[in-house]
Order: structure tokens, then C-alpha cells, then sequence
């Protein structure tokens, strides 16, 4: 995916669209914006400058949660629950284009080129999964697999539906643009299909390692992949063929998960154990822990890579952390329990890449 050049004045205009005044200049030296999706409400707009939210999006529908913008900043995307659709806004209005309807409960949201990837759960209900082998997951007879929605942004339409494994999850891509990798929560796997055709080239159990794939990357050099699982607080490590390779353990429920750009440190959000963990990326020993909020479950790198942006839902709050300290230096609170964040310029992070 090639990086876009940085349009200051398209989201000084979006700030501006939003009552806000902020000038060209302070946007000019690369720092660009973040937008956080809030579950009970629209898109938080934060401005990587002054560290501060500048505003509110709406987005015309009900329970954000994914969330992903196009390489050239003009796109931004959201994946609703309670409306069963996406929301495609205007960046530099900031209102919304259209809607496009999905199915019941979309989630995870990723963008390549002019493509929007959604994960969609026909099957899946409200609260907390049930535990594996429970009562509850053994009599859970609505057992439909998991969609993956590919719509087309210039079409304005859903092109492809792949049908998946149960509960389709986080979604990735191969560092050659070919294939799409997807974890299935329910179904302890994670298969791999052809992206231009949705076809299912591989399908990998990962019962035997731990249970409920989630979060899933490919390292910065294409080498290797990591997937979380979540019910087992465990880092699923495989190779460049996606054939597992062994497990690190993590705190507890482990989700949302990034290489830093260089492929030197592993950053994994552990919501349960309250922190964000840090790893040597090659040796997966652990570098530390940084704390944080309640259910914290994605993040952003800024597109200078010298900061953090954790999603903490549970504390309504977006914490701000500093890479090479690797501590909290900044709460920014009133939030509608944020899920998800991305930036423009595109960075690293769990929902997105450069």
C-alpha cells in the first residue's frame, strides 16, 4: 500500500468544517490527525499537534466500531453494529457520503486501496463470548459462519462476500497484497484466502495453541505474523507461511496488536490485565508493561511513530503514550467508549498500516 502524501489543508478544513479554528501551519509539519470511533457515539477527530480532540463526526448511524481511512486521507470508514452498515464520510466536510448496508454485526474494518474489508458475525450476540466448552457454547445452536464483506468505495456497493469460519474477526495483509488473513474468533482458526477472489487457500487450527484468535499482524519484513489469543493470554507466533511456530505468553486478554515501523518492539493491548505490553519483537522477551484503562483493546502509533493512542472503552478515554519512555503522558477523557483508532498520515497500528 503506498503512503499518500499529507494534505494539511484537507484537514484543516475538516477541523475547520467541524467550528474549529486551526491553521494550515499547524498541521503542515507532518504531526495529521487521529480519529477515534466511539461505540456510543460518532468519530472523535483529535489533532496530532496539539494533542487535543478538536471535534466530533457524525456519523449517522449507531455503534462504531471498526474504523479505516483510504491512503489518501480523502475516505474515512466505519463499521456500525446496531445498523448493520458502514458509514463513508468526506474527510474534508466531514460529513457522511453514504451508507452501505453489510449485514448483522460488522466489526473490524481494514482499507486497501479502494476496497473496504469488513468482518461481519450473523451468529454472534450481545456480552462476552462464552467460555469455551461451557454449556452455553455447546447449546449455542445459531452457529453461522462468519462473513467478510469487500466493497468496492468508487462503486459505492459490496462487490464480494466471503463466507468464513465462525465469527470472523481481525482481518490482515500479506505484505504482497495477495492474500487476506483472517482470524475466526469461535472457531479457534485462522484461514487465508485470495484476495481478488475470496477463495480459501489454507485453513490453520489453532485449538491446540489457545483459544479465540483475535488480533493478527504481519511483521514490517513479511517474515513472520502474531495473532492474540485471547481466552488463553497467549501470542500466537507464526512463520511466513502462516504455519504456527510457538506461543509467548501475555497478560490477560490480550487483543489488539502492532510491530512498531522498524520491527524491533511487538506492542499487544492487554485489556483484562489493565496495561500495554511491550516485546522485543525478535526474541518475544518481554520489555514491560505500561498501564492503563479499562477494556483498552486498540491503538495507533502517530505517523512520527513518537507516540501512542490507546482506545481505553471501558474508561471513555484515550490514552496518550510516550514510545521511548513507554509511559502515559496524557488522558483524554470524555469519550463514548471509544473502540477504534487510526490516523492519516496512515500509521502503524492494530486496525491499520502504512
Amino acid at each position: 500500500m503506498n503512503q499518500s502524501r499529507f494534505n494539511p489543508g484537507l484537514h484543516a478544513a475538516l477541523l475547520f468544517a467541524l467550528g474549529l479554528t486551526v491553521a494550515p501551519a499547524a498541521l503542515a509539519d507532518g504531526k495529521g490527525v487521529a480519529y477515534v470511533s466511539n461505540q456510543d457515539g460518532g468519530v472523535t477527530v483529535v489533532d496530532l499537534e496539539s494533542m487535543e480532540t478538536r471535534g466530533t463526526l457524525d456519523i449517522e448511524a449507531k455503534g462504531p466500531r471498526g474504523i479505516g481511512i483510504t491512503a489518501d486521507g480523502k475516505l474515512l470508514v466505519t463499521a456500525n453494529k446496531d445498523d448493520g452498515n458502514i458509514s463513508v464520510l468526506d474527510t474534508a466536510t466531514g460529513k457522511v457520503v453514504r451508507h452501505i448496508a453489510i449485514g448483522k454485526n460488522p466489526e473490524f474494518v481494514r482499507v486497501y486501496d479502494d476496497k473496504v474489508y469488513v468482518t461481519y458475525e450473523p451468529s454472534s450476540k450481545s456480552g462476552p463470548p462464552p467460555k469455551p466448552g461451557s454449556e452455553a457454547d455447546k447449546n449455542d445452536d445459531d452457529k453461522i459462519p462468519g462473513r467478510i464483506a469487500i466493497v468496492d468505495l468508487k462503486q459505492g456497493k459490496v462487490v464480494k462476500e466471503i463466507v468464513g469460519k465462525l465469527e470472523t474477526e481481525g482481518v490482515e495483509f500479506s505484505r504482497d497484497g495477495k492474500k487476506m488473513i483472517v482470524t475466526n474468533e469461535s472457531d479457534n482458526s485462522i484461514t487465508v484466502h485470495d484476495m481478488k477472489t475470496g477463495k480459501l487457500l489454507k485453513s490453520i487450527a489453532v485449538g491446540s495453541f489457545g483459544e479465540r484468535p483475535r488480533g493478527i499482524k504481519v511483521a514490517p519484513d513479511g517474515k513472520s505474523y502474531v495473532a492474540t489469543l485471547e481466552m488463553s493470554n497467549k501470542l500466537l507466533v507464526l512463520d511466513d507461511k502462516l504455519n504456527p511456530v510457538k506461543t509467548i505468553d501475555t497478560g490477560k486478554s490480550p487483543y489488539g496488536v502492532s510491530f512498531d515501523r522498524d520491527g524491533k518492539r511487538l506492542f499487544v493491548a492487554s485489556s483484562r490485565e489493565k496495561a500495554l505490553q511491550v516485546f522485543d519483537a525478535r526474541t518475544f522477551e518481554k520489555i514491560g508493561d505500561i498501564p492503563t484503562g479499562d477494556r483498552c483493546w486498540h491503538f495507533s502509533f502517530t505517523p512520527d511513530d513518537s507516540q501512542i493512542l490507546l482506545a481505553c472503552g471501558k474508561s471513555n478515554e484515550v490514552l496518550v503514550i510516550d514510545t521511548a519512555k513507554l509511559e502515559v503522558t496524557k488522558h483524554l477523557g470524555d469519550k463514548d467508549m471509544p473502540w477504534g483508532i487510526v490516523t492519516y498520515p496512515k500509521s502503524m497500528g492494530s486496525l491499520d498500516r502504512p
